[in-house]
C-alpha cells in the first residue's frame, strides 16, 4: 500500500516528513482532521524497526487523537508526531529544537506535547523554537497525573457495568507498563485496596514502582496469564492481539495505552466473544488531552481539570449504553459518537468574516 493509500484509508489531511541530519532528526508529523480545531497530539520518540512502522504508528495515533478530542467535547483536531530514535541514548537539545522549527512552519495547524519517550524537559527545548507546544513548565506540565485520574474513573465505570458496582476494593488489576501514567494509576488503585500486579519490558522499572508506590512486580510476558478482574495496558500499542487475547484471564481491559488493539476491529470482536468488556482507549485515556486543552484555553486550573477527567466515568457509561442499545461493540459506539460530532460541525455553513476587503 502506498503512502497516499494509507492516508486515504485513515482519511488524513497531511503527512509531513522532517529531516535535519546535523541534529540527527528523522521525524513524521501526521495531521488527521482539523474540523474541530488545530491538530493537537504528543511527539513520541521510539526506535521503530522501519520507516513504514513509524508512518503507520503516526497515522493510527493521530486518528485516535481526532476521536479522543471529539468524544471529550474538545475543540481540537487530531495530530501526532514520531521521532525515530532511542529516547535513552539519542536525545539532545538540537534534536528537539530542530523538531520545534518544523512545528513552527505549520503555523499552528499542529500543536505538540509530551508522549512516550519524551518529557516536559524536552518540551522546553521545543518551546525555544515554537509557541505551538503544550505541557511545558509553569503551565500544565506533566499530563500523566490527569491521564491516570481519568483511567482510574474509567475503570470504575467498567466495574459498574461488568460487576454491578463501581467499587474496586478487593479487586485484582494487572498493570502492563511502569511509566509515569502507571505510577499515578497504581497509587489510586492501592489507595482503594486493589491487589495490583505490575510489569514492564524493563524489569527494574516495575520493581522500583512497586517498591515506592505498592504492587507486586511480575515478568513482562507473564501478565497475560494472571487471573484478574482488570487487565490494564499502559505501554505501547498493539499488545492486545490475536496471540495475547486467548491468554487473558480478566473481565475488563481498560488502560492508558494508545491503540492497545493491534487490529481495532478484529481484536475488539475477539474480546467481545470472550465476554471481556473493553474500554475504548481514546475515551478512557483522554485526561492528558483535557489537561493540555485547558492550558490552551487560558486560566489554567489543575483542580478544575481533575474534576473534568472524572467525567470520563460518565462518558464511558454512555459508550456502553449506546453499544448495548444499538447492538454494536464499544469501539464502534465510541467511533459513532466521534463521527457524529465531526459531521455536525463539518455541516455548519462557513461565514465570511467582515473587515477583510481593502479599498
Amino acid at each position: 500500500m502506498s503512502i497516499f493509500e494509507q492516508m486515504a484509508s485513515y482519511e488524513h489531511e497531511q503527512l509531513i516528513f522532517c529531516m535535519e541530519p546535523r541534529a540527527g532528526l528523522r521525524a513524521i508529523i501526521a495531521i488527521h482532521d482539523t474540523t474541530l480545531g488545530p491538530a493537537l497530539g504528543g511527539v513520541r520518540m521510539w526506535m521503530y524497526s522501519s520507516e513504514q512502522e513509524a508512518i503507520e504508528d503516526s497515522l493510527r495515533l493521530s486518528r485516535a487523537m481526532t476521536y479522543k478530542a471529539a468524544v471529550a467535547g474538545l475543540n481540537l483536531g487530531g495530530g501526532k508526531a514520531v521521532i525515530i530514535g532511542d529516547p535513552r541514548t539519542q536525545k539532545s537539545e538540537m534534536l528537539f529544537r530542530a523538531f520545534g522549527r518544523f512545528v513552527e512552519t505549520l503555523g499552528g495547524r499542529y500543536i505538540t506535547a509530551e508522549d512516550v519517550g519524551t518529557t516536559v524537559a524536552d518540551m522546553e527545548w521545543i518551546r525555544m523554537e515554537t509557541r505551538y507546544v503544550t505541557g511545558v513548565l509553569g503551565k500544565s506540565g506533566d499530563p500523566s497525573p490527569f491521564t491516570a485520574h481519568g483511567v482510574y474513573w474509567g475503570m470504575k465505570a467498567c466495574a459498574k457495568v461488568a460487576f454491578g458496582s463501581d467499587s474496586l476494593a478487593n479487586r485484582t488489576v494487572v498493570v502492563q507498563g511502569a511509566g509515569n501514567v502507571a505510577r499515578h494509576l497504581v497509587e489510586y488503585l492501592v489507595r482503594e485496596g486493589v491487589r495490583v500486579y505490575v510489569s514492564d519490558v524493563f524489569p527494574e522499572k516495575a520493581q522500583r514502582l512497586c517498591h515506592e508506590v505498592g504492587g507486586i512486580p511480575v515478568e513482562a510476558d507473564a501478565v497475560y496469564d494472571i487471573p484478574c478482574d482488570i487487565f490494564s495496558p499502559n505501554a505501547l500499542g498493539g499488545m492486545i492481539n490475536e496471540e495475547t487475547i486467548p491468554r487473558l484471564q480478566c473481565a475488563i481491559v481498560a488502560g492508558a495505552a494508545n491503540n492497545p488493539l493491534r487490529d481495532e476491529h478484529a481484536d475488539a470482536r475477539r474480546l467481545h466473544e470472550r465476554g471481556i468488556l473493553y474500554a475504548p482507549d481514546y475515551v478512557i485515556n483522554a485526561g492528558g488531552l483535557m489537561n493540555v486543552a485547558a492550558e490552551l484555553e487560558g486560566n489554567y486550573d489543575p483542580k478544575a481539570v481533575m474534576a473534568r477527567t472524572a467525567h470520563i466515568y460518565d462518558t464511558l457509561l454512555r459508550v456502553f449504553r449506546i453499544a448495548n442499545e444499538r447492538g454494536i461493540l464499544p469501539t464502534e459506539a465510541a467511533a459513532a459518537m466521534a463521527e457524529e460530532r465531526l459531521a455536525a460541525f463539518a455541516s455548519l455553513r462557513r461565514l465570511f468574516p467582515g473587515g477583510q476587503v481593502k479599498r
